[in-house]
């Protein structure tokens, strides 16, 4: 289990080895100095590319940040080499799954303005405008309800289930 203040402990303490003010060091790194100040209180973690960053920046062992103490071993290249490409496919597929969103919350937003339209102008109570109005609620509702789900803590749990489900059904054929 990592314990998220002990490497916090462990991060503020090499940047003050290195004689480094928070702000100072959010510079050398491209992030804020609240995100520094985050990571070393324990509240949240850099990421991984931050992290390895971080480690080679110190001249410590990416394990030794993990753990939150210095063990005395060395980072070998190939390791490096390998966290660094997982840490550029999570933020590639994060800014994918970002952009993802961000259209689908876009298609949200004009849904609920069609409805919205069509509701203030007294046409989404009858014939074929009603159809649009509908569809354009539920289009809106579908996107929100999406987005909650995507950000919850059952999102994995979701996600799981319905690879099995769907596992199952493409053996059945």
């Amino acid at each position: 289990m990592i314990d998220q203040t002990k490497i916090g402990g462990f991060l503020r303490t090499l940047r003050k080895e290195k004689g480094l003010t928070q702000e100072k060091l959010a510079e050398q790194m491209g992030v804020t100095n609240r995100s520094v100040s985050r990571w070393e209180t324990g509240s949240n973690l850099p990421d991984l590319a931050v992290l390895i960053d971080l480690a080679a920046f110190y001249d410590v062992d990416l394990t030794e940040l993990l753990n939150g103490e210095r063990n005395g071993t060395e980072m070998n290249k190939e390791t490096e080499t390998a966290l660094r490409k997982a840490a550029d496919y999570s933020a590639y597929d994060r800014e994918r799954l970002t952009r993802r969103m961000h259209w689908c919350f876009m298609l949200g937003a004009v849904g609920f303005i069609v409805f919205l339209v069509l509701e203030l102008m007294g046409l989404a109570d009858a014939g074929w405008t009603e159809d649009i109005a509908s569809f354009s609620l539920g289009i809106a509702f579908g996107i929100i309800l999406m987005g909650c789900l995507y950000t919850s803590k059952w999102y994995p749990n979701i996600w799981r289930a319905k690879r099995r489900l769907l596992h199952r059904d493409t053996e059945r054929e």
